[in-house]
C-alpha cells in the first residue's frame, strides 16, 4: 500500500474546487488551515464560476492537475462538492501522483475521486471535511481531520440508539462514500471492487423510494454480497413520497443485506452532518460493533 506522506508544519496545501462553485468567503477556513501550520494555495477554480461549476470542465481539471503534479504541494484539499468531479476524472493523469502519492480530502461528490483512486490505485484518500464545510464543522470533525493528516491516531468509537446494529466484528480495507455517486459510477473504470471490503455509506436530500432503488442497484450488481462490513453513516435532509414509502431509511437498507451475514454498523458520525469525521479510505480497519456502539480501528 503506498500510503502518502503525512504532512508537517509549513507543508503547502492545495485549494481547488473540482465540481460545484463556492460563493462564501473562505477566510476563516483557510485561517484555521494556517492555524495548523499549513499554507493554502488557493487554485483559480476556488473563485470561478460557470452555471453551477466551478469554472469549466478543463479549468477544474487543470487546478486538479498541476495540484497532483506540483512537488511543492503536499495535500489536496476540496473546496465543495456539489456536482462536476465525474466530468473531469478522465481528463486526469495519475502518473506521477502514482509514483509521489499526497493526500486528497473531501466528501459528496468528491466520492468519485476516492472511488477512482481506490479502484486503479490502491492509495489512500481522506473522507473528510471540505474547506466550505469547515465553516460549520464541529471541532471534532476538524480535529480528526488535523490527525488524519499529520498521521496520528484517527480510530473512531461511536454509539447509535435509534436503531440495533448487526452484531459482530470483521477486518478489511474501508472504502465507500456518498450512495448516490457510488452507484452514479457503476460499471465504470471508477467502481471500486467491494469483494472482502469494509463500506462505507452515506447521502443527503434523497427520497426514500430512491435510496431503495440505488441499493436494489448495487445489490443486483452483486456489489452488496461479497463485502466484510457496512458502516452507515448520516443519510439527511431525506424526502419521502406521497403516499409514503413507509420504512425509514434504515429499514430499506437492512432489507438489502438481511440474507447476509456480516456486521453492520449505524449511525457513524461522518457524511452531510457538522460532526463530519474523517475516515480513511484505502487502509484496513477492525469494525467491532455491539447492540448499540461500535468501533472503527486502523491497523
Amino acid at each position: 500500500m503506498n500510503t502518502p506522506p503525512f504532512l508537517k508544519k509549513g507543508d503547502k496545501i492545495a485549494v481547488i474546487c473540482p465540481a460545484s462553485y463556492i460563493k462564501a468567503d473562505l477566510t476563516p477556513a483557510y485561517q484555521i488551515l494556517e492555524k495548523w501550520g499549513l499554507e493554502p494555495a488557493v487554485y483559480p477554480s476556488v473563485t470561478a464560476q460557470l452555471n453551477q461549476f466551478a469554472g469549466h470542465d478543463e479549468l477544474r481539471a487543470r487546478d486538479f492537475q498541476d495540484a497532483l503534479d506540483n512537488p511543492e504541494i503536499k495535500a489536496i484539499i476540496a473546496g465543495r462538492g456539489g456536482y462536476g468531479c465525474v466530468r473531469i476524472i478522465d481528463k486526469i493523469n495519475f502518473n506521477k501522483f502514482k509514483k509521489s502519492p499526497k493526500w486528497i480530502i473531501g466528501f459528496s461528490d468528491v466520492t468519485a475521486i476516492h472511488s477512482h483512486i481506490q479502484r486503479k490505485f490502491g492509495i489512500p484518500t481522506i473522507h473528510g471535511q471540505m474547506v466550505k464545510s469547515f465553516l460549520d464543522a464541529s471541532d471534532e470533525s476538524l480535529e480528526t481531520l488535523k490527525k488524519a493528516l499529520f498521521g496520528k491516531n484517527v480510530d473512531l468509537k461511536f454509539e447509535n440508539i435509534d436503531y440495533p446494529n448487526r452484531i459482530g466484528t470483521a477486518k478489511g480495507i474501508l472504502t465507500g462514500g456518498n450512495l448516490a455517486i457510488l452507484h452514479s459510477v457503476l460499471a465504470s473504470e471508477s467502481d471500486v471492487k467491494y469483494d472482502g471490503k469494509i463500506l462505507f455509506i452515506e447521502d443527503v436530500g434523497e427520497s426514500h423510494y430512491n435510496i431503495d432503488r440505488m441499493l436494489w442497484t448495487l445489490k443486483r450488481a452483486k456489489k452488496l454480497s461479497k463485502i466484510a462490513g457496512l458502516i452507515v453513516g448520516g443519510f439527511t435532509e431525506l424526502k419521502d413520497s406521497d403516499p409514503a414509502f413507509g420504512q425509514r431509511f434504515e429499514d430499506i437498507i437492512m432489507d438489502k443485506v438481511k440474507e447476509f451475514d456480516y456486521p453492520v454498523a449505524f449511525g457513524c458520525p461522518a457524511g452531510h452532518i457538522d460532526d463530519n469525521r474523517a475516515l480513511i479510505f484505502g487502509k484496513e480497519i477492525e469494525l467491532h460493533i455491539t447492540k448499540s456502539k461500535s468501533t472503527i480501528k486502523y491497523i
